[in-house]
């Protein structure tokens, strides 16, 4: 019996994972990735990178993708509050320029599978947050990409209660809209 319930989202490829807690007066524990519950759930990836960051409320990161050498990612929270966001840029599926999202916490444990092929990003809801991530592939900084997080043609439902300015990067301030990136997923 697996230790995760995987829930595939309205778009193919993007799964919300819950890990099984195990708790009693001492804590808890959880295992936060098996290969073969994975593999068993359709996800059979090979992860190379573990990647971490810690942002203030307001920080939003992204919508960043990589041209070649596309990431999968499997994203989570270990300390606050984000809603995290994948965008679908496969130009052959039923569901391109589309979106889904999901709050993640430390408190709700659940987990984002982001396939390769899609843009991602996150907002930070909570005073400050710890973002953690496993990737399919390594950083390749010369064919990263990005879109600009607030494109009307995507039209990203942002839950903005509680924050009065989004910090972006320069990066991401300058990033294009979708439809004058040239991206072939």
């Amino acid at each position: 019996m697996g230790q995760f319930k995987f829930t595939e989202t309205k778009i193919k490829g993007v799964y919300i994972i819950e890990p099984k807690v195990f708790g009693d007066h001492r804590g808890y524990f959880m295992e936060t990735y098996n290969y073969e519950d994975f593999k068993n759930a359709g996800l059979d990836m090979v992860f190379v990178q573990d990647n971490q960051s810690k942002s203030k409320k307001g920080v939003l990161r992204g919508l960043h993708f990589q041209k070649q050498h596309a990431q999968g990612k499997l994203v989570r929270v270990i300390s606050g509050e984000v809603f995290d966001v994948a965008v679908d840029l496969r130009k052959n599926s039923p569901t391109y320029g589309q979106w889904e999202g999901i709050r993640l916490s430390a408190e709700n444990k659940k987990q984002f599978y982001i396939p390769e092929g899609f843009a991602h990003g996150f907002l930070v809801l909570s005073d400050e947050a710890e973002f953690v991530y496993k990737c399919t592939d390594f950083y390749h900084p010369e064919f990263e990409g990005g879109i600009l997080w607030n494109d009307p043609d995507i039209g990203i439902e942002w839950p903005m209660d509680g924050i009065e300015e989004v910090l972006l990067s320069d990066k991401d301030k300058k990033a294009p809209l979708l439809k004058d990136c040239n991206i072939e997923f």
